[in-house]
């Protein structure tokens, strides 16, 4: 493939990302979002709580929390503990000084905490949670390929499930971590995010983006690159950019370093075809 040939595609590709992103989220992203509203955020204490005890944890929600999701949580599994503040609601008037009950505005006081249980999403039954739209198709020799460019960048590559959590990958300034779960698709698409992330974000420019900035490039490369190889991608890139509250705008700001890093990738990926 020609460096022109590949900038052509990558043009192709990028208008095709850009009208995903004007006709806004998508059905899927939008019941996503609805489900993930339901998941609290807890505390660092209790992120450590639930990891010291089920280290491959991802989702967790209490037990009512699951059912109103439409799951449940199956019989004789071991709830993970985590502490719960216990909190007094007052009334306050517009001096910060308790009042009647009819006031609108309230301060809630912690008096302490008491021990709760949360259930992750391996120990509960019931209807799929909403979920991304997925790359899928058959990379085939491509994901060797793209290791070989790794190999090619000093850039090392490992498979670590507990250290990412629910992520998929990190790129970590020369070092890109996978989920080792991934389907062949999916794996070459979060690969190519992670390589993006290394070639465009670990110089001085990182301090001078933000993550929305980061991520839209990042996935855009990715379109790029699957799109070129023959993957289906669906709405998987605009459903993950619009997540970082990044839009057409957004990735506008970004095309000539977009194009550069899919056209770098693809060259490589053109460089080791048989």
């Amino acid at each position: 493939m020609k460096t022109e040939d590949a900038k052509t595609l990558a043009e192709s590709a990028l208008d095709t990302l850009a009208a995903q992103l004007d006709a806004g989220k998508s059905a899927s992203l939008t019941a996503y979002l609805a489900s993930m509203a339901r998941f609290h955020r807890y505390s660092a204490n209790n992120i450590l709580l639930i990891h010291v005890q089920r280290q491959d944890a991802t989702r967790v929600a209490g037990f009512s929390a699951w059912r109103k999701l439409g799951r449940f949580v199956r019989r004789g599994e071991k709830g993970i503990a985590i502490l719960v503040p216990m909190t007094l609601r007052r009334s306050l008037d517009e001096a910060g000084n308790g009042v009647g009950t009819d006031d609108v505005t309230t301060a809630r006081t912690i008096l302490g905490f008491k021990p709760g249980y949360v259930f992750d999403v391996s120990q509960t039954d019931g209807e799929p949670l909403p979920a991304f739209a997925e790359v899928t198709g058959e990379p085939g020799d491509h994901v060797g390929a793209l290791k070989g460019f790794l190999v090619s960048r000093g850039i090392e590559l490992s498979y670590a499930n507990a250290e990412l959590g629910a992520a998929h990958g990190a790129s970590l300034k020369g070092r890109i971590l996978l989920r080792d779960d991934l389907s062949p698709a999916v794996e070459f698409s979060v690969l190519v995010h992670e390589i993006a992330h290394e070639l465009l974000h670990t110089g001085d420019r990182r301090a001078d983006t933000s993550k929305t900035v980061r991520e839209t490039e990042a996935e855009a490369v990715a379109f790029v690159v699957s799109h070129a190889i023959g993957l289906s991608t669906k709405t998987a890139a605009s459903d993950y950019i619009q997540l970082y509250s990044g839009n057409k705008d957004t990735l506008f700001g970004s095309l000539d370093l977009i194009r550069r890093a899919a056209t770098e990738i693809l060259a490589a990926l053109q460089a080791t075809a048989p």
